[in-house]
Order: C-alpha cells, then sequence, then structure tokens
C-alpha cells in the first residue's frame, strides 16, 4: 500500500459554509497581513448597516442596496480592467452565464433582505440575524446535495435556530429599529438564507474555471442591474443631501470595493475555520455601532437572542477534528 504523503509545510485546507473541507492549497508565509486584511474587511462590513441608519435614514432599503450593489460592482470592475485583469471578467460570463445569473439574484435578495432587516429590527439584531442564519442555510442546501453535514454544523445550527425562536416568539419585545421587529428578523432570515444559495451557487462558478474576484465583480454588477427597478421605484433624494452622499459613498467604496479586496488577499494565506472567527468582527463592530452611535439599547429577550446567534457564529468558526473533502469558498457579502 502507497502512504499518502503528508500534508506540505506551509498549506492551509479550504472550507466552506456547511463545515466541510476542501484540498490544501499553497499559502504565504505571513500570517499576520492576512488576519489584519480579513479583520479589516470584517470591520468594514459592519459599518454598513450604521451607515445606512446615520446617513440615509429616510433612504429606502432597497434603494441602498441597488446603490451599493452596482457602484460597488462596477467599482470593482473597472479595478480589474485597470489592472488588465479585464478577459477574466468575460471568461466569467463565458463559462458559466447560469449559474451567475443565479448568484446575482441570490445576492440581490440577500441585499434588500439584509438592509431591510437593519432598518426594522435594528442594527445589532438584523446584523446578526443575516450573517447568523447564512452558514445554517448554506449547510442545508448542502445536505440535500447528498453532503452530510459535520457536528460544528449541527450545533451551530441549533443554537441559530434557537436564538431566531427567541427573537421571533418574543415579537416587538426585541426590535430597536424603526419597524416591525418580527418582519426585520424575517427579512434577515431570507438574507441568509439568500447569501447561503449564493455562496452554493458561486462554488460551481469557481468549479468551471472562473478566477474569484472577477466572479464577484460580475455577480454584483449583474445583480446591481436586476436592482435598476428600485432606483425609479423608490426616491433616490438621500444621494443629493451630503450625508446620504456620503453614506452611499462609503457603503460603496470602503464597506464593499475595499473590504472585499482585503478580504481577497487574507484568504491566500488563512484557512476557513480562520477566517470565519475573525469575521465575527462584523457582528461585534454593528453591535458597538449599534449601541454606541446609533443609540440603540438591546432588549433582555433580544440579548438572550443576539447570544444565541453568537454562539452559533462561534460554533461554526471552530477548527474540524475530522475535515472532508469540499469545496472552498472565497466570497462575502
Amino acid at each position: 500500500m502507497v502512504a499518502r504523503p503528508a500534508r506540505p509545510a506551509g498549506a492551509l485546507r479550504v472550507a466552506s459554509l456547511d463545515g466541510s473541507a476542501g484540498p490544501d492549497l499553497p499559502v504565504i508565509d505571513r500570517r499576520g497581513p492576512a488576519v489584519l486584511a480579513v479583520l479589516g474587511a470584517a470591520v468594514l462590513w459592519g459599518t454598513v448597516g450604521a451607515a445606512q441608519e446615520l446617513g440615509a435614514p429616510s433612504a429606502a432599503p432597497a434603494s441602498v442596496a441597488a446603490v451599493r450593489t452596482l457602484a460597488g460592482g462596477l467599482l470593482l470592475a473597472l479595478t480589474m480592467v485597470a489592472l488588465r485583469q479585464g478577459p477574466r471578467l468575460l471568461h466569467v460570463v463565458r463559462v458559466a452565464p447560469v449559474p451567475v445569473l443565479g448568484a446575482a439574484a441570490a445576492i440581490t435578495v440577500f441585499q434588500v433582505g439584509y438592509l431591510t432587516g437593519i432598518r426594522e429590527v435594528g442594527v445589532a439584531l438584523g446584523t446578526l440575524v443575516a450573517i447568523g442564519s447564512a452558514p445554517a442555510a448554506a449547510g442545508a442546501l448542502a445536505a440535500l446535495g447528498g453532503r452530510r453535514p459535520s457536528r460544528r454544523w449541527m450545533i451551530a445550527t441549533t443554537a441559530t435556530v434557537a436564538g431566531t425562536a427567541v427573537l421571533l416568539l418574543a415579537g416587538e419585545d426585541v426590535g430597536t429599529g424603526a419597524g416591525s421587529a418580527v418582519l426585520g428578523v424575517l427579512a434577515a432570515l431570507a438574507a441568509g438564507a439568500a447569501y447561503g444559495t449564493y455562496t452554493t451557487v458561486s462554488k460551481r462558478i469557481l468549479e468551471r474555471g472562473a478566477d474569484g474576484p472577477a466572479a464577484m465583480a460580475v455577480i454584483f454588477v449583474v445583480a446591481g442591474l436586476l436592482l435598476v427597478p428600485a432606483l425609479v421605484v423608490t426616491d433616490t433624494g438621500w444621494l443629493a443631501e451630503p450625508a446620504g452622499f456620503a453614506a452611499a459613498a462609503w457603503i460603496t467604496v470602503a464597506a464593499t470595493v475595499v473590504a472585499y479586496t482585503l478580504f481577497a488577499r487574507g484568504l491566500r494565506a488563512l484557512d476557513a475555520p480562520s477566517v470565519t472567527t475573525l469575521t465575527l468582527a462584523e457582528p461585534l463592530t454593528a453591535t458597538v455601532l449599534a449601541v454606541a452611535v446609533v443609540g440603540e439599547r438591546p432588549t433582555p429577550l433580544g440579548a438572550v437572542g443576539a447570544g444565541l446567534l453568537l454562539a452559533g457564529l462561534v460554533a461554526i468558526g471552530g477548527r474540524p477534528a475530522a475535515p472532508r473533502v469540499g469545496s472552498a469558498v472565497t466570497d462575502r457579502h
């Protein structure tokens, strides 16, 4: 019997949101900058909700989602063209036109649900529900595809379901946003399910030989085009106001283009459990900003539900003892 070669020093194993592990990949022998890059991306993502609520409190969440997605996608694509990587964008469209449409539809639902959840239930809880439910959705889709969920995924999903149940059963007693808490939780759950779908479909795009950053840029552009009707039917006057324009610029440039660029760089040198753990900085940032800047005050039941959701995120970020074969996930929201 031929012995299996040991994993080379300095290699990583990439895992997906459903807890499965992938092939060994070479990594850069400098984890410090990679950690800072992923941490920076997560912190920037965590500012989206506060930016919307402070800079554009009267804007329809669908309008904010349309601006972020379309403008962010175009800037990402233009950046690749400026770096003479334009052919990679065309390659994505050629090799995976149908999966690109599916991923774009999913990211469209995610953006609208995510920002609607934040508006309705509050920045802290909206962010936690959307992010906390995404791994559960991704794992459920993987199970439907015939892949057995890992133990840590089941633990994380149990905590997520319990936390969401607390929030829904408590009803309006948990909301700190401007609208219906139940509507906000449901919208954020839809966002999490959509993101789980997006990660599943995006794997198929990568499996067809597409470049990760190029695929992300194309998907965002298409999703932005799908959201153009939202710009037509909603009031976009908030963009003409200084605070609204500043919020749009921040969400588009800092929380989308810069954040995704940092995240892509960090992925090259870190394994997925490490990345998932580091991205816990996103809900932490959102919570700190919600309390310290936006002025939210979570209720006791809201704190219990949020704690269970956070526990689920911590569980999914744990390193599996016996990883199984899977695919890499290279994108975030």
